[in-house]
């Protein structure tokens, strides 16, 4: 009888791995559907992240210009002169004030 109940325990526990070894396989499947679906979608926004870094890029380079364009001393001359009426001074419109070492 110790003989059959040995046999018996074995070919439960042969049958539980098989039920598992089955179970398994399609959860892995899954499993392996899920990986490759993120995957894809990774793959998807880091190309998304890399047309938008260009066309930052592209912007940043265009506002570099401008800014070069609009700081120019001739740009800043022509306005300060013709928009805002000043002029360059002369040698006799400079005042010089001179500090001395003393406080009151």
């Amino acid at each position: 009888m110790d003989q059959t109940k040995k046999k018996k325990v074995k070919n439960a526990i042969q049958v539980f791995l098989i039920i598992i070894f089955a179970i398994s396989i399609p959860m892995l499947l899954c499993l392996y559907a899920f990986q490759a679906k993120r995957y894809t979608d990774l793959t998807k926004e880091i190309k998304e992240l890399e047309a938008k870094q260009e066309r930052l890029i592209e912007d940043n380079k265009k506002l570099v210009g401008e800014i070069s364009i609009l700081s120019s001393a001739e740009r800043i001359e022509q306005i300060a002169v013709e928009e805002l009426g000043m002029h360059k001074a002369e040698s006799d419109d400079i005042i010089r004030v001179e500090m001395t070492g003393e406080k009151k």
